[in-house]
């Protein structure tokens, strides 16, 4: 029994639906670019006031940088930048510092801001 020609492309047209259906449900990798971590629940957070100090909030978001770097992940956008901010509130203008200009480095796009963080960082408080 031969496939007429019509009859041959619809069946390689389902093989390739079927095989594209099957790729679908394989189990999918995390492909995410960075590791998010607690920084969201952190700036959240901070915002929130007094409910977690800023010491717990400098802690959460540090671990986060390590658990990157174990993952071998990039810190999300923002975070080298929240970390100088609470490091600014609680008197540490140094590790602010080092904070804006490493977001400042990572993420040029943030350069505006960092220099302005930079520029202005008495006043965070």
């Amino acid at each position: 029994m031969t496939l007429s020609k019509t009859q041959s492309t619809l069946a390689k047209g389902g093989l390739i639906t079927l095989l594209l259906l099957l790729a679908g449900c394989s189990p999918k990798a995390d492909k995410s670019l960075y590791n998010w971590d607690n920084y969201q629940t952190t700036v959240y957070q901070y915002y929130q006031g007094d409910k977690v100090g800023p010491e717990e909030q400098i802690a959460s978001l540090k671990e986060s940088i390590e658990k990157s770097r174990a993952t071998n992940k990039a810190v999300p956008p923002g975070l080298h930048a929240q970390l100088g901010l609470l490091y600014a509130n609680t008197g540490h203008t140094d590790l602010a510092f080092q904070e804006f200009n490493t977001e400042k480095r990572l993420f040029p796009e943030s350069a505006t801001y960092m220099d302005f963080l930079l520029k202005n960082k008495g006043k965070t408080k």
